[in-house]
């Protein structure tokens, strides 16, 4: 019900804090899915794309086609992720935002769907994807790591799938001995976004490989999961 005379207030979908934590949920997965692109799918990353695009320069004055074949497919395939997920992130302006708007939700949903094909086709691969099968999927895990950025960009200054301007205000903050806004979330991302590197190069490399869906799918169902359960708070709350 609204007040008359007055429009209804937006409800905050989430505090900073439970924001923080999904964001560095999302980063386990980008360190597990960048690890496996490099060591199984051409030593190329899902979402570092400008270490890609100096591979691609590298290339071409080495003469390495394989490298500049991995690396074009891995820009084309996030560029794709941003485009598709992008418009989705963006939906109901910023009147629906609160911390964690409802399109954010929807965009790491599509890129769950995208993950889960990729993991079919890791499994479908025995865990050693070659030629063809090995190009389709760099290209899915780059989509979704595309998708993924584009939903957490939606949110502010802050990252999932490359962290060197996390880690430069990490350490300007240090060296000006002022407090970087979200140095929280900062850290934590630093810190898992290795953890998810280790495990997802593991995985890779071992027979375990049939647990790397684990690894990669397991983060943004938990962030879907905890954001869904704070629309319905929401929604009641305005009800």
């Amino acid at each position: 019900m609204t007040t008359h005379g007055h429009a209804r207030q937006p409800v905050s979908l989430d505090h900073g804090p439970a924001r923080d934590w999904r964001v560095v949920l999302l980063t386990i997965t980008a360190g597990a899915v960048n690890a496996v692109s490099f060591i199984a799918l051409g030593k190329v990353f899902s979402s570092v794309i400008t270490g890609n695009m100096v591979l691609l320069g590298v290339a071409a004055t080495t003469g390495n086609s394989a490298a500049a074949i991995h690396g074009g497919v891995a820009l084309a395939g996030y560029s794709a992720g941003v485009l598709v997920g992008a418009p989705i992130a963006a939906r109901g302006g910023e009147e629906h935002g609160g911390t964690w708007p409802a399109s954010v939700t929807a965009t790491l949903t599509a890129e769950a769907v995208v993950l889960a094909a990729f993991c079919a086709g890791w499994e479908a691969a025995q865990g050693h994807p070659r030629g063809g099968a090995q190009a389709a999927l760099l290209v899915v895990l780059a989509a979704a790591m595309g998708m993924q950025s584009s939903a957490v960009r939606r949110l502010g200054q802050m990252s999932s799938t490359y962290l060197t301007s996390t880690l430069t205000g990490v350490l300007a903050g240090l060296a000006t001995r002022k407090v970087p806004e979200g140095l929280a979330r900062s850290l934590g991302s630093l810190i898992v976004i290795v953890a998810g590197a280790v495990a997802g190069g593991f995985l890779a490399t071992t027979s375990a490989y049939p647990w790397l869906p684990v690894v990669i799918l397991l983060p943004p169902c938990l962030v879907i999961a905890g954001a869904l359960s704070a629309h319905r708070r929401a929604a009641r709350t305005a009800r």
